[in-house]
């Protein structure tokens, strides 16, 4: 488990603690896929709930980040181009790996040598093969979110903080927002309660478009047995 550092929301900017909580997500998240991949007691269902969340999520991040982001800020710091091209580089190189993680047949549409179906979580024959292949393609993943988060923040947050002024973060934190792929969002409320303190979680969360609020209760308690299975609590 990380040890998360939190900021007091009044001494930073909100892009920043957004920012700082949405990549801490990431790097729970990909851990979490890595170890829980060959934990026998995690069924592939919940695995692939996981997966694809995490999938969907990176490339939507990073995406927005290349095409709506980096153009935001090289416009207030041109000096700014060349470091932000190195990052959407080595999101290129992320795409590639994401790219073999949702490539993982956990599909439970075969059954191993045994004859069990493969979404039971069961061990055993083919099962194994695919738990083992999703935790190389999981460790590769977030092996590579880490190092690309190091180099990133360093850059990225001054940027924010110098160059992008809270009216223009809203109005690209809510194109992220309406546009960001409805796959097991629940998870996303889940991590972020994991990853900061409540004031920091109720920023972000007030984005949210006003018919989702009613439901965040029903979401965090289904994110809080979703990850307990996954990291095998209980079993």
């Amino acid at each position: 488990m990380f040890k998360l550092v939190t900021i007091e929301t009044s001494n930073e900017s909100v892009a920043v603690i957004e920012t700082r909580l949405v990549h801490q997500v990431h790097r729970v998240a990909t851990t979490l896929l890595a170890e829980a991949a060959v934990r026998p007691s995690v069924p592939l269902g919940a695995l692939a709930q996981l997966r694809d969340f995490l999938v969907v999520n990176l490339r939507h991040h990073h995406e927005t980040e290349d095409d709506d982001l980096w153009p935001r800020i090289v416009a207030a710091a041109p000096a700014t181009e060349h470091g932000l091209g190195a990052l959407s580089e080595e999101h290129e190189r992320l795409d590639a790996e994401l790219d073999l993680l949702a490539a993982v047949n956990l599909s439970g549409d075969e059954e191993d040598g045994a004859g069990e179906a493969v979404g039971t979580g069961l061990g055993g024959g083919a099962t194994d093969g695919f738990r083992a292949a999703l935790r190389d393609a999981a460790v590769a993943v977030r092996d590579t979110v880490q190092d690309h988060l190091a180099h990133e923040e360093p850059l990225l947050f001054p940027a924010l903080r110098d160059h992008i002024s809270p009216a223009e973060w809203q109005d690209f934190a809510q194109r992220v927002i309406v546009t960001t792929p409805p796959v097991a969002g629940h998870l996303m409320v889940g991590f972020l309660d994991e990853a900061g303190t409540p004031a920091e979680v109720e920023l972000m969360l007030a984005a949210l478009p006003e018919p989702v609020r009613p439901l965040l209760a029903a979401m965090r308690l289904q994110a809080t047995n979703d990850l307990r299975i996954l990291r095998g609590i209980g079993s």
